[in-house]
């Protein structure tokens, strides 16, 4: 009877995730929009653009909604980090931290029912805790997979960023103004995410926002010492009534530098990180060369 214990309760939890997942697809499903008041219309219009684009936000909304309303007051010191790293990844800017937060937790726990029923059939009673912690660790690699994204993202961008600063500034001194240059740019490099980045700067100036503002946001939005220092030149340029087309070609020589600093790190780094493996295959020849005849002494002494 103990021993029946535990497929029981994974086979109970399996059929109550699979009712709850039922009941919410036929629930949330429908991609018809919430009705909207004056007070919540903004909130309102971002639920919506999301059910939109995201089906599992769609699917578990009342789930992440409530797990959302948890993580603001458990996560609270967390939350503007994950932030940052969802804008920097490039996800909708739709998520707020807490209910993408929310989705790691909620895919993590619909694993739950196949860990539990795999670790105790393989451990017992004592697969529970084993579940419990590949619960954890599942939710820890979601969250480090942002993370991951974010900087890899962040990287690619840094890798382009002096190309499209090339072409604003050869844009500029042709006599283009800085709008019609950064449209070119961003046509050029729409397929990649510094053309996605300064497209939205882009969008923000022809809403009418200032050229100072925007690039304050692409900062804020990206969160990166490198960018942070090229926003903080170009800012500081125009304060000092400095061309802004000398600024950016600055800025792009200061980029390539810098590039080809970390490309040197790199190539530091690696002859240190292949000195264990080169010690290893050596350890490994001097054993294949000198197992033979060790053995061979060995067993003579044996003999004798």
């Amino acid at each position: 009877m103990t021993n029946s214990m535990p497929p029981m309760i994974a086979s109970i939890l399996a059929g109550g995730a699979a009712f709850l997942f039922v009941w919410t697809i036929a629930r949330t499903l429908a991609t018809e929009d919430f009705s909207q008041d004056l007070e919540w219309r903004y909130d309102i219009n971002r639920l919506n653009e999301l059910r939109r684009q995201s089906f599992f936000f769609r699917t578990f909304q009342p789930v992440i909604q409530a797990f959302a309303r948890f993580n603001r007051v458990a996560f609270a010191e967390q939350l503007p980090e994950i932030g940052r790293e969802i804008q920097a990844a490039g996800l909708p800017r739709f998520w707020t931290p807490e209910e993408y937060l929310a989705v790691i937790e909620i895919q993590s726990l619909l694993l739950m029912p196949l860990f539990i029923f795999l670790c105790t059939q393989m451990m017992g009673p004592a697969g529970i805790v084993m579940a419990l912690m590949l619960v954890v660790l599942t939710g820890y690699l979601l969250r480090r997979r942002l993370r991951s994204t974010a900087a890899y993202r962040l990287l690619l961008i840094k890798r382009r960023l002096p190309f499209l600063l090339d072409l604003v500034t050869l844009l500029m001194e042709a006599g283009s103004t800085f709008l019609q240059a950064l449209k070119e740019a961003v046509e050029e490099f729409q397929d990649h995410p510094v053309g996605v980045e300064f497209g939205r700067v882009l969008g923000e100036l022809n809403l009418g926002k200032g050229r100072t503002s925007a690039l304050e946001s692409m900062k804020e939005r990206l969160h990166d010492d490198e960018i942070t220092g090229i926003v903080g030149a170009i800012i500081q340029g125009e304060q000092l009534g400095t061309p802004l087309a000398t600024i950016l070609r600055t800025q792009s020589d200061v980029l390539r530098i810098k590039r080809s600093q970390r490309a040197e790190t790199v190539a530091g780094e690696a002859a240190v990180q292949m000195l264990l493996p080169g010690v290893l295959v050596m350890a490994a020849t001097v054993l294949v060369i000198l197992g033979p005849f060790l053995l061979n002494m060995l067993t003579a002494d044996m003999m004798f």
